[in-house]
């Protein structure tokens, strides 16, 4: 089975997708299918290709085994709107010409939404390929946009939707991250098989990170031995709602026992550490984002993790990827996401203690209550690691989403 990627995002860039993407597509590569990667010249989350990538339309490279095939996107710093569609739309052409004369026939193209545009180019490659469209979402567009207010335009709003509905009709299966989207798919397009098809966590790479030693994190940052470390990994985005971290640290001054790290970078960062000089002194330290062995180990050395999102209804069907790696390595959560990541983690999983989603003091609370009950760090911890190795193991997840591409196949005589 010849399988195509089609993705925005793939390392060497750093961040949830990419990692997901390439876990993957290179779990399906080692189950005998043969696959190619159409992806952008990486520049993600600094907004500015790599050093190595610049000054050329297309690259082509190996990475375990697979061919990947790069094309020039448009990067700004800006955040608007404007240069927004400029980066998803000049991917959508440069992949489009690429994918024409750089790609053999395919049995399957698999793409990546958001950005919903890249669909455009799906669709026509897909039909230039002979191959079948799978259209995997890891979040509903323009559904999430217009919630969050990135997108006003009701003209654009309008547009978006008609092509994400094609999508989905051109489609010969769909997959979701979560039980939400894919629930909200199924009652749009009753007619079509739609999957779910989680992130999960890499069990080898968990195993090789808990046989090194942990961070020395802790010391560097001048934080005792016996303090309760929450940490924060991953992007600093709008999503996030970080500031709560910083307020709840606030409450919690008499505390100084209790500290908060957060490790990453994004657009929201700088504002952030502005916050924490008006704040100051809190406990909250910020890491600079690193390699991902050396993410596995700060995490190790951490208590647990804090899981924040802003408070609106359209997180309610979210699954920050965070959550995996930090489970697996027995770290329990503090979830600040209402529904689904709750009815799974916290009510199925007993995973860790939630806060009420941007309420500062419901998040001191429970800091405080882990600080001063460290048993129950240790059983949350523990009852997490077992239940994503049970119920989201990427190898699992990898090989039903084989199986439901080979149905797609045409039958043998």
């Amino acid at each position: 089975m010849k399988i195509v990627v089609l993705t925005q995002y793939f390392p060497p860039e750093t961040g949830a997708p990419q990692n997901r993407l390439f876990a993957t597509a290179s779990a399906l590569q080692r189950r005998g299918a043969e696959v190619t990667i159409l992806t952008a010249m990486p520049n993600y989350p600094d907004n500015r290709i790599q050093e190595a990538y610049r000054g050329t339309f297309y690259r082509r490279e190996r990475m375990d085994g697979m061919d990947v095939h790069r094309a020039w996107i448009f990067v700004s710093k800006g955040r608007g709107i404007i240069a927004r569609l400029f980066n998803y739309f000049s991917f959508v052409f440069t992949a489009l010409i690429v994918g024409l004369f750089k790609l053999k026939r395919s049995d399957i193209l698999l793409v990546e939404s958001p950005p919903l545009f890249l669909g455009i180019t799906a669709m026509w490659l897909a039909r230039a390929k002979g191959a079948k469209l799978v259209f995997n979402v890891s979040d509903l567009w323009p559904e999430s946009a217009v919630q969050l207010g990135l997108v006003t335009n009701p003209t654009l709003i309008k547009l978006s939707t008609w092509l994400e509905m094609r999508c989905y009709h051109r489609a010969a299966l769909i997959t979701g991250q979560t039980q939400g989207i894919v629930k909200d798919i199924q009652a749009r397009c009753p007619d079509k098989n739609v999957l779910w098809v989680p992130n999960g966590v890499d069990l080898a790479s968990i195993t090789s990170a808990r046989a090194m030693a942990p961070s020395d994190i802790r010391s560097r940052l001048g934080i005792g031995a016996n303090d309760l470390v929450i940490a924060y990994a991953g992007i600093i985005g709008h999503a996030q709602g970080l500031e709560v971290v910083l307020q709840a640290a606030a409450l919690l001054r008499p505390r100084k026992d209790i500290h908060f790290i957060i490790l990453g970078d994004g657009p929201e960062k700088e504002k952030l550490i502005d916050q924490k000089r008006t704040l100051d002194p809190i406990n909250v330290h910020f890491v600079d984002r690193m390699p991902r062995n050396e993410l596995l180990g700060s995490l190790r050395a951490a208590d647990a993790v804090v899981v924040p999102l802003r408070r609106n209804d359209l997180f309610k069907g979210a699954i920050p990827s965070k959550i995996f790696e930090a489970l697996a390595l027995h770290k329990p959560l503090l979830l600040g996401v209402e529904g689904e990541a709750k009815d799974l983690f916290i009510d199925q999983g007993r995973a860790g203690t939630v806060f009420i989603p941007e309420n500062a003091q419901s998040l001191a609370d429970a800091a405080v209550r882990y600080a001063d009950d460290r048993a129950s760090v240790s059983l949350h911890g523990d009852s997490g690691a077992e239940y994503v190795r049970t119920h989201f193991d990427r190898d699992a997840i990898s090989a039903k989403l084989m199986v439901a591409l080979q149905a797609l196949m045409p039958q043998q005589r």
